[in-house]
């Protein structure tokens, strides 16, 4: 006979591993400080490149007057407003992608306990209802070959 609880709970388990749980059991093979470590050096190549593009752009708009004016210009207090500004953005990028992975870290955390925990409560329906473990010494004393 079907036992309708186990099968719940296996449709919910398994719904859980094809959409929302797909992402927080592979966070979970992480480490936090690798999880955290890796998505921090994601994001400093993309910040370093979104800089790069958004000066590139703002260089490009601007390139009559600086062709015009370059001469003019204080060269060395440029260089340092670039460098300023990349760390700030860097610095900015930094905090909020520390904070949005740590709580995603957390919140996958905490799915998957809780999808063990019914992983756990799946076995001991299984177990309960499957042949009893055998006992020592019990048998008619012949020995299983």
């Amino acid at each position: 006979m079907v036992d309708e609880r186990k099968v719940r709970l296996m449709t919910r388990l398994a719904r859980y591993e094809q959409k929302e749980g797909r992402d927080a059991l592979r966070i979970q093979k992480y480490y936090r400080s690798d999880y955290l470590g890796l998505a921090l050096l994601r994001n400093f190549f993309m910040a370093t490149i979104g800089y790069a593009l958004l000066v590139l752009l703002i260089v490009g708009y601007y390139s009559d007057y600086l062709m015009d004016y370059i001469y003019k210009m204080d060269l060395q207090l440029v260089v340092v407003a670039l460098i300023a500004g990349y760390v700030a953005v860097l610095a900015v990028y930094s905090v909020v992608t520390y904070v949005v992975y740590s709580v995603r870290y957390a919140r996958a955390k905490k799915s998957v306990k809780s999808y063990y925990l019914k992983l756990g409560e799946l076995e001991k329906l299984t177990q309960g209802k499957t042949a009893p473990p055998e006992k020592k010494g019990s048998g008619n004393g012949r020995r299983k070959v």
